[in-house]
């Protein structure tokens, strides 16, 4: 289908306005009043009374517009699927260089429905709630590993390296209000590992006073102890501008 044909299509949908008792039915549902498997079934029943060229039209209207209703929707719920698919469709229009950071919102917001299953107390949901944070996380350090393997810019690392701290922070957070294990990242996985690399090997080239040599080597002690979080602070304040 061509873009023309595509936008045309679309003006059709909008003129079609549905049945007062369908928009009754459909909207009972949603909210609750029938079981969740009774709502999806009917949308699924839906798509199959529609024309095949506008099924797929459909499809994307109603993942765009589920997003509200899906959002609240938790690692083990029945329409935690459908909120991961809107989520990746939605990456589908963020740039390149927005990706890395993209990534670590994503990140939070797998740490924010955390927070809620552990406030809820929701015990069954934190296993694939944190096998969900472990695969955004890793997801995070792949974006990152290419951003450092073709950037020679200081201030683009300055910058995700202080999206990666929010993160981490967010995640000590996290651990100390409600003690939960396994947030632990795993080894490869390391976000933090990979900008203090980078940082490393810029600041060897650069000419540093006797002062900013010696927290350079703290630094790089800190790394080898596998301590990313101070290697990466001491760093940053390497690479900032001085005044």
């Amino acid at each position: 289908m061509t873009q023309k044909e595509l936008i045309s299509k679309i003006r059709e949908l909008r003129q079609i306005k549905p049945r007062e008792d369908w928009v009754s039915l459909t909207k009972k549902q949603i909210l609750g009043e029938e079981s969740r498997n009774q709502s999806v079934a009917s949308i699924f029943q839906l798509f199959f009374r529609l024309k095949p060229s506008y099924v797929g039209l459909a499809i994307v209207f109603v993942l765009f517009g589920a997003f509200g209703f899906t959002e609240s929707s938790l690692p083990g719920d029945l329409l935690y699927p459908v909120k991961k698919i809107v989520e990746r469709s939605q990456a589908v229009f963020v740039s390149e260089k927005g990706k890395p950071q993209a990534s670590i919102e994503l990140a939070n917001k797998r740490l924010e429905e955390l927070t809620k299953i552990a406030e809820t107390n929701q015990v069954k949901k934190i296993a694939p709630a944190l096998e969900e944070y472990q695969a955004s996380v890793a997801e995070v350090t792949k974006k990152l590993a290419k951003v450092t393997a073709t950037t020679s810019d200081p201030v683009v690392i300055r910058e995700l390296a202080e999206k990666t701290q929010e993160l981490e922070k967010n995640k000590e957070k996290l651990e100390q209000t409600y003690g939960i294990a396994g947030l632990e990242i795993k080894e490869g996985s390391n976000p933090m590992k990979v900008l203090v690399e980078w940082l490393i090997n810029d600041l060897e080239k650069r000419t540093l006073t006797e002062e900013q040599s010696l927290l350079f080597e703290t630094a790089k002690k800190n790394y080898e102890a596998g301590e990313f979080n101070e290697s990466l602070e001491k760093l940053l304040f390497l690479s900032s501008p001085q005044e």
